[in-house]
């Protein structure tokens, strides 16, 4: 156990100021999105232009394209969550995904990831080019979800952050391996919170 902290501790103390600030306001965003703050959306939009860097910086351009991704769809989300409520001063209301939308959700990122690896594995010296294609298909399906306030988003916000721990650490960035394991329980606690909120909406309804 003791090797292992320590490894962990040297990964970190390596680590760019960069990553290091994207890591304290990737923390910050989710926690504030967990609590349904219209604040996680600059924090998150400051958050993935500096990721975007990181991922440059060690060849995972998928992921380095994500980020220009979830900053147009944070961008989308902050509209969307102060506008289309029941009334025009509500934030919109938490809604869930029927069964031909989790059909939708998961064949769009499980094909879009094979093209999109393909892709990566034949045109470009990606690191990991079909794990990198298949985080970022579904990173993206659980951003739209979330700007759109669909309690589902959070179901592939889990399968993305236990799938980046082990990626992100053999490629080197400790600190954002350790960002996606907090990623991964505030996952786990921001469903649990948005299905509380849910439930309540609906017992006032």
């Amino acid at each position: 156990m003791h090797s292992v902290l320590h490894e962990i501790w040297i990964g970190m103390s390596g680590a760019s100021p960069t990553e290091q600030a994207a890591t304290l306001l990737g923390v910050l965003g989710v926690w504030l999105m967990i609590r349904l703050s219209l604040w996680a959306f600059p924090v998150g939009m400051a958050q993935v232009a500096l990721s975007a860097i990181v991922f440059y910086r060690a060849r995972f351009y998928a992921d380095m394209k994500l980020q220009g991704v979830f900053f147009v769809a944070l961008a989308y989300g902050w509209w969307h969550w102060t506008h289309g409520g029941p009334k025009k001063d509500a934030l919109r209301p938490i809604t869930r995904l029927s069964s031909r939308g989790w059909a939708g959700a998961v064949g769009s990122s499980v094909a879009f990831g094979f093209v999109w690896g393909w892709y990566l594995k034949h045109h470009t010296d990606a690191a990991m080019p079909y794990r990198d294609a298949f985080i970022s298909s579904f990173s993206i399906v659980s951003q739209w979800l979330q700007s759109r306030k669909v309690l589902e988003n959070w179901h592939g916000w889990i399968l993305v952050n236990a799938a980046a721990v082990p990626v992100y650490w053999l490629g080197g960035m400790a600190w954002f391996s350790v960002l996606y394991f907090l990623f991964l329980l505030m996952a786990i606690g921001g469903y649990r919170e948005w299905r509380r909120d849910l439930d309540r909406e609906a017992a006032r309804a």
